[in-house]
């Protein structure tokens, strides 16, 4: 492909694309689809020749985007949000015709500094202290294992000198039963086993309970245990609950404990100063991770990873043969060093785009539009005879379920678990579930960036009209 003939495409593409983010909310959320449609439809081998891109386009219309969810649509209420944003998006195509490898200054001192600069923005955008500092990492996941790692690192470094190593299976991980599944994964992954994660009782709430969280660790110290690392969460997954940060501080400080915060979805909240009480003490923390690719209009992937201790960090991950050494290795910031992989991505332009384009108080004001829906939507629930509120409403998730009057415990899970097919079979929105308290529960979380009250209002709706049609069953 000539650059002409590139010339040509891109601006087809770039129109296709205006129109899509135009209207999407026209397209159902969720394909009609069952499995194996799309793979029955692909040639079985890749052509010998090369094809024209006019037909690569064709088929990635009729073929690709019947089959895909939109995860950017209004009526996307499931999971958490997979935001993006005309300013991310033009970033990314920028960042794609650079393709940059950005493992080191060297390599690319212009991605290195600009992630220095805007990762610092957002740390005053969150009210972090200048103690800490920040680096992109792909996801949450990676920056949990990150977390976890240097965790590993510096606990050994404490119980056998700076020259040996200690018992991995001495050392002990905490977090609460209601930890994402990326803490389990990452203890795995890490080295301590799963026999030293301890998952802490939560309350009422769904939070952390500080009280069982140092009966747990005085447990393991009078056992010969080290507790080398807690991982908190700030919105958790099932229910986005807010595990006490300044008290479970408080525990970890005295036993030079690694305090990780988990502020993947609910991080950007942080910005909002009226929201900001719900992270009191996360200042106290060794690292934290928000992704700006969940509710801060930054496309996948981009999670902004912030430690304390830089160095515990390098110590963790600084690894340099000769073939990567440069001149300027002691004067500046690589990047390749602060965490798992070499090779990395220039994400920090898209999020310095989407920073610049809307402006702080333009991204203050989506979080509180879509804290406000939540709420107004959770007033509703309540308001609804059989329907019941399952867990607090900090953030932009709403837990409810459908409670007609003399069922069972189990009927009533079945009869939400009807409700949520019956409401998804329709396709106009899309929301997904949890278990709280052993009970099924409906989840719908606002955060999409054309996401409006009247879109919420038809989700209700839609869920409402599905109750009064549903019978209860027996269930054995």
């Amino acid at each position: 492909m000539d650059p002409d003939e590139f010339r040509r495409h891109a601006h087809e593409l770039v129109d296709w694309m205006a129109d899509y983010l135009d209207r999407v909310s026209d397209l159902p959320v969720t394909p009609g689809m069952v499995p194996g449609d799309i793979a029955r439809r692909l040639p079985s081998s890749p052509p010998e020749q090369g094809e024209r891109f006019e037909q690569l386009f064709a088929d990635f219309q009729s073929l690709v985007l019947p089959g895909m969810t939109h995860w950017n649509h209004p009526g996307w209420f499931a999971y958490f949000p997979g935001n993006n944003s005309p300013p991310s998006i033009l970033a990314e195509m920028l960042t794609a015709t650079l393709g940059a490898q950005c493992m080191s200054w060297a390599t690319s001192p212009a991605a290195t500094e600009l992630e220095q600069v805007t990762l610092d923005w957002l740390r005053r955008m969150l009210g972090l202290p200048e103690t800490f500092v920040g680096v992109i990492q792909d996801t949450a996941s990676t920056a949990t294992l990150v977390a976890l790692l240097s965790a590993r690192e510096r606990a050994s470094g404490y119980s056998a000198g700076e020259h040996g190593m200690a018992d991995s299976g001495k050392l002990t991980v905490y977090a609460s039963a209601q930890a994402h599944s990326s803490v389990t994964k990452g203890v795995r992954l890490a080295g301590y086993g799963l026999d030293q994660l301890r998952l802490i009782p939560v309350d009422a709430a769904f939070a952390m309970r500080p009280d069982a969280l140092a009966h747990a660790v005085s447990a393991d110290l009078a056992s010969g245990f080290r507790p080398a690392c807690v991982v908190a969460t700030v919105g958790t997954t099932s229910s986005t609950a807010v595990d006490p940060l300044h008290s479970i501080s408080e525990v970890c400080r005295p036993h030079g404990i690694w305090l990780h915060v988990d502020a993947a979805y609910a991080g950007t909240a942080a910005i909002v100063p009226e929201l900001r009480h719900y992270f009191d003490g996360m200042e106290q923390a060794d690292s934290l991770v928000l992704n700006p690719h969940k509710w801060m209009l930054v496309n996948f992937d981009c999670s902004a990873y912030y430690v304390r201790d830089r160095d515990a960090l390098l110590r963790t991950f600084q690894l340099t043969p000769e073939y990567l050494r440069t001149e300027h290795d002691d004067k500046v910031v690589n990047y390749r060093d602060w965490g798992i992989q070499l090779g990395r991505r220039f994400r920090a332009l898209k999020l310095w785009f989407v920073i610049r384009s809307y402006g702080v108080e333009g991204l203050r004001a989506l979080v509180r539009k879509h804290v406000a829906l939540a709420r107004e939507l959770a007033q509703w629930i309540e308001a609804t005879p059989g329907f019941e509120l399952v867990a607090p409403v900090p953030f932009g998730l709403v837990c409810f379920r459908y409670c007609p009057a003399g069922l069972g415990e189990a009927a009533i899970d079945e009869i939400n678990r009807r409700l949520l097919a019956q409401v998804n079979q329709t396709r106009r929105v899309y929301l997904t579930h949890t278990e709280l308290n052993g009970r099924y529960v409906i989840r719908l979380v606002i955060g999409q960036r054309q996401t409006e009250r009247e879109h919420v209002q038809a989700a209700w709706r839609l869920v409402q009209e599905a109750a009064a049609n549903l019978k209860p069953r027996a269930v054995g």
